[in-house]
């Protein structure tokens, strides 16, 4: 809305009420509102193209992401941290201009299509399936291949006519989004309401507008405190203005008709005129020789200061609402809590019918039953209700990975419910800070572990309804356990039924096309992160989980998979030119630094942490320095060795140097590295867990019994621990194996018979006094000792001490020093290690304990040592320690002795 100053005489007498003296009787200039057109961008863009944007004269941000316009924007650097780190390498410092300026063409393509990022990354509030307040469910889906669009399902006998939208009508626009309104039925015997704009309150207070005052007595209440006396006279005689206007202009016999008006001259040359006559006005603003500016009026700063405090009478139209009693009594739903539909679409290759891409909650296809959506909308009693606030981040991150599914005792498909109740107390109880969950979002084969996605905003149904997986994640900040989802945006199953792949009849709607639609391991689609429509979806989704379900961050699985086109199956040595040659894709780079800015941006404490295998120079830099963004990345090298040495690598050729190497590759990035000795993929698709590598071909009437359950029990403690204490800021371990759970995961399939026999844990094993019940009290005394001593959040350790001949590793962390003797068979009695502090040093974690197992080789007395003033490793003290063979040490500076 924009005024416009027209310079006409016009006398008030000294009644009437305006915004000015009644003592001023010259002549006023008044200023009149001028409508003008106003583009209102949504998620789905109108198909008129919007204004070109004016550069403002300051900076704004309808967000904290950073809209930048050129290279040269305080605090943007698109190559900065390569100086921060050290790297000199013109080719990738010129890949990363190139790819800043990608980013900001796709911005100003998304700032076109949408007011801010934050209505880019809220598509959930418009697609899908919603309520609306004025009696009727509102649908919306992006299908720009389609000619035709219906909702069929059982609440309308599955017709693809009765709901439907049509092209070039209102339900389809220039971008490909279908909008369909399901208008609630009323009931027989009851009329329509009276007002179209009549809306009713569905689930919050949804009782509170049945309170029998009718709409009249809200409006006028609401007139009668919005206006002072005088003030709504324009409104009450819109004509009155405009009269007056003519009379001044025309005189009181003016023209009747158009054709009878004469030719009126320009505004600029009547305002010349009147200022000649009566001089410059003082609301005028066409002396700046601007022509713009004739909109840009300047109003009397009284009434616009007063104008600008009254505040819009919102809560009086609220109160116009009726409630859901009333609504319930005079209508019913168009389509009920619990109908089963799909999406119908007519395409130049015929008629098809899909699960909405945006549907919340999915039937997979079971028994030869094509899948479905269920539209999910519980009445207010049966909703879920938040009880608990996300727990606050902390400095280190001690992560449970799980699988809801197999996280049962039974062989069966555990729930939500069962996790909830059973499973959370127990990772609460072993020391564990947050959780990180695999396969939960909607995936049609069970056997895929969830890593072939078909439905991104859906919770898998197999584990039970979305109610229940908001109490699993309430639940879990009421213990004080952040919730993680693995997130899977790097590829999407090839499944054209209940998938995204061939949504709308045509190859290429959310997936690349010819050579790179799909990986080329594992037959998957790749998305086509160079779309705005499908950086609308991607981005949306990750909001979704954080808005609907209160998630508390993300590990993008298979970073590598979406960077490059050979989805990361290369040998790659290192160079800098593996990492922006023709092979990287711009695009999905473009995409993850887009969404960790406004992941960032819109939800401040969200943790991401990237999978990848390639460790992408800048992945954990800040965007604005020519980074990814992400908060952690996974050293997947660690897991590797570790499987490599316990399956092939007999134990006195272990290397101790490869081991450190490996476990401190990235020393610069330590603070953002998550370390794990092993997750779900030791365990999982035809792997050995490390338990069953090393207890798994055990014979009990053996007489290497023991010593092969004592070399298993050790090193399977050992590994935890420097995997633990030597890396970064987070550890990982998935569920089962801290006790060193004996057998692997094993999904029903054709190649099992579809069994369940090992698509569970054997919790079991911790009720019986054993090596697995000793196994989880090391893992839980290891947890307590980060909580305690602040392992994980200390700096980078002093790795000091590496020898391979006597297989010892040594470092200082803080006030604690580790020491790791990984030799098969000998042990050291006085074994010299240095240290810089002298004092008295205490053992307060010991591998060889009895309660973990262990032997007990080291007595009382000797968990008390004193330095000795002895140069050793370059430090200017040492401590003299027994080493039993294949035992590890945590030994802290009690007392400080100044020589």
């Amino acid at each position: 809305m924009s005024t416009l100053s027209i310079p006409f005489k016009f006398y008030f007498p000294p009644t009437t009420a305006t915004s000015f003296p009644p003592s001023q009787t010259k002549p006023l200039n008044l200023t009149f509102q001028r409508r003008t057109r106003t583009t209102t961008k949504t998620a789905c863009a109108a198909s008129e193209n919007p204004k070109k944007r004016q550069k403002p004269k300051k900076k704004q941000r309808e967000t904290k992401t950073e809209t930048t316009s050129d290279d040269g924007e305080k605090g943007i650097d698109p190559a900065g941290f390569l100086e921060k780190r050290g790297i000199s390498h013109k080719a990738f410092a010129l890949f990363l201009r190139e790819r800043y300026k990608l980013l900001k063409d796709i911005k100003d393509e998304i700032l076109k299509r949408h007011a801010n990022f934050m209505i880019l990354a809220s598509g959930f509030e418009l697609l899908g399936m919603h309520r609306h307040p004025e009696h009727r469910v509102d649908y919306m889906e992006w299908a720009p291949g389609a000619r035709y669009c219906a909702i069929v399902g059982d609440f309308n006998d599955w017709s693809p006519t009765e709901n439907c939208a049509r092209e070039h009508y209102f339900g389809h626009d220039d971008y490909g989004y279908w909008f369909i309104i399901l208008q609630d039925k009323l009931r027989e015997g009851e009329e329509p309401d009276k007002y179209y704009f009549q809306m009713y309150n569905y689930a919050d207070d949804y009782d509170k507008g049945d309170s029998g005052i009718t709409v009249e007595e809200v409006l006028k209440k609401a007139n009668d405190e919005y206006w002072e006396p005088g003030e709504d006279r324009f409104l009450n005689n819109r004509y009155e203005g405009p009269v007056k206007l003519y009379e001044q202009i025309f005189g009181p016999n003016g023209p009747q008709t158009i054709e009878d008006i004469p030719d009126i001259p320009d505004p600029k040359t009547r305002y010349k005129a009147w200022a000649a006559e009566h001089g410059p006005s003082r609301t005028a603003a066409m002396d700046s020789g601007k022509e713009y500016d004739i909109y840009n009026v300047i109003v009397d700063p009284e009434w616009h200061e007063k104008m600008r405090s009254l505040k819009p009478p919102i809560p009086y139209w609220f109160e116009t609402r009726k409630g859901r009693k009333a609504w319930m009594k005079k209508y019913s739903p168009s389509i009920p809590h619990g109908s089963k539909y799909r999406v119908y679409f007519n395409t130049p290759n015929g008629p098809l019918e899909r699960v909405p891409a945006w549907a919340t909650y999915v039937q997979p296809e079971v028994d030869g039953r094509q899948a479905y959506a269920i539209h999910w909308e519980p009445p207010p009693e049966q909703a879920y209700k938040w009880k608990n606030a996300s727990p606050k981040v902390p400095t280190s991150l001690r992560i449970y990975e799980a699988h809801v599914g197999i996280s049962g005792s039974e062989p069966k498909i555990s729930s939500f419910n069962d996790f909830t109740d059973e499973v959370l107390p127990y990772i609460k109880e072993a020391g564990y800070n947050a959780i990180q969950l695999i396969g939960i979002v909607e995936h049609k084969d069970y056997f895929t572990v969830g890593y072939r996605v078909t439905n991104y905003f859906a919770v898998s149904s197999r584990y039970g309804i979305p109610e229940d997986f908001k109490r699993l994640v309430d639940e879990a900040h009421g213990l004080g356990l952040l919730v993680f989802l693995e997130i899977v945006h790097s590829y999407a199953a090839a499944d054209e039924m209940v998938g995204l792949s061939m949504f709308d009849g045509s190859n290429d709607c959310f997936f690349r096309s010819g050579k790179r639609r799909q990986h080329k391991f594992w037959g998957t689609r790749m998305f086509k992160y160079g779309d705005p429509d499908v950086l609308h979806f991607l981005v949306s989704n990750l909001n979704w989980w954080i808005v609907e379900y209160q998630i508390d961050g993300f590990q993008f699985h298979s970073v590598s998979s979406m960077l490059y086109t050979h989805n990361g199956f290369a040998s790659f040595t290192g160079d800098m030119e593996e990492y922006c040659n023709q092979y990287v894709d711009k695009d999905a780079l473009v995409y993850l630094i887009l969404a960790n800015e406004i992941l960032h941006s819109l939800h401040p404490n969200i943790v991401t942490i990237a999978e990848d295998a390639t460790f992408y120079p800048g992945l954990c830099e800040p965007t604005s320095q020519g980074g990814l963004g992400f908060d952690y990345y996974v050293n997947l090298s660690v897991p590797d060795m570790w499987s490599t040495f316990l399956d092939s690598v007999p134990d006195h050729e272990w290397n101790m140097t490869k081991i450190v190497n490996t476990l401190v590759s990235k020393r610069e990035y330590a603070d953002k590295m998550l370390m794990y000795a092993e997750n779900h993929n030791q365990s999982i698709s035809g792997r050995r867990s490390f338990a069953e590598i090393l207890f798994g071909e055990i014979d009990e009437n053996s007489h290497h019994y023991k010593e092969s359950l004592l070399r298993g029990s050790s090193l399977h403690k050992m590994i935890r621990l420097i995997t633990l204490t030597i890396g970064g800021r987070a550890y990982l371990n998935f569920m089962g194996n801290e006790f060193g759970h004996p057998k692997r995961v094993e999904f029903p399939s054709s190649s099992n018979n579809n069994s369940y026999l090992l698509a569970n844990r054997c919790w079991d094993l911790l009720a019986k006094d054993g090596v697995h019940r000793d196994l989880f009290s090391f893992d839980k005394d290891m947890m307590k000792l980060d909580e305690n001593q602040r392992v994980l959040s200390r700096g980078f350790p002093n790795i000091h001490h590496v020898n391979d001949s006597s297989m010892v590793i040594s470092y200082i962390r803080g006030p604690l020093v580790f020491i790791f003797n990984f030799h098969p068979k000998e042990s050291y009695d006085s074994y010299s290690i240095g240290v810089e502090e002298a004092g008295e040093y205490q053992i307060i974690m010991n591998t060889d304990e009895i309660k973990y197992g262990g032997q007990g080789k080291l007595k009382e007395n000797q968990y008390f040592l004193k330095t000795i003033s002895k140069r050793v490793d370059g430090l200017r003290n040492c401590l003299e320690v027994s080493l039993p063979s294949r035992t590890a040490q945590v030994y802290k500076l009690k007392r400080i002795l100044r020589i």
